[in-house]
């Protein structure tokens, strides 16, 4: 059991096309969203998909081959940690946000 740790692997398509951001000390940061989607048959034997939307980040190397090679629609295998944090919005309410911070990344397609 002492080799369990968080780790998160999803597989799925990127719902908009990458942000990327590059802070004052050169590092660059990509932030995007994938969908995965899961089907099965209900009770009344009709076909159901059900689509889950994760938001993701990749820094440093990472984040510049995700500048390069994806766009929304892309087809891609994420590897990382699952991550949660807190901020104030403008209004001074505190939001809550999970993200996936992704370590290793697979294209499977280009589309």
């Amino acid at each position: 059991m002492n080799a369990l740790k968080n780790r998160v692997q999803l597989i799925g398509n990127l719902g908009n096309d990458p942000e990327i951001i590059t802070l004052e000390s050169g590092k660059k940061l990509a932030k995007f969203s994938i969908a995965t989607n899961e089907t099965y048959k209900n009770s009344a034997g009709e076909k159901v998909t059900d689509t889950q939307w994760h938001n993701i980040v990749a820094w440093n190397k990472t984040a510049e081959i995700i500048e390069k090679y994806l766009q929304k629609g892309s087809e891609v295998v994420i590897e990382g940690k699952l991550t949660s944090r807190s901020f104030d919005d403008k209004e001074g309410n505190k939001r809550y946000v999970t993200e996936v911070v992704c370590n290793e990344l697979l294209m499977l397609g280009n589309k």
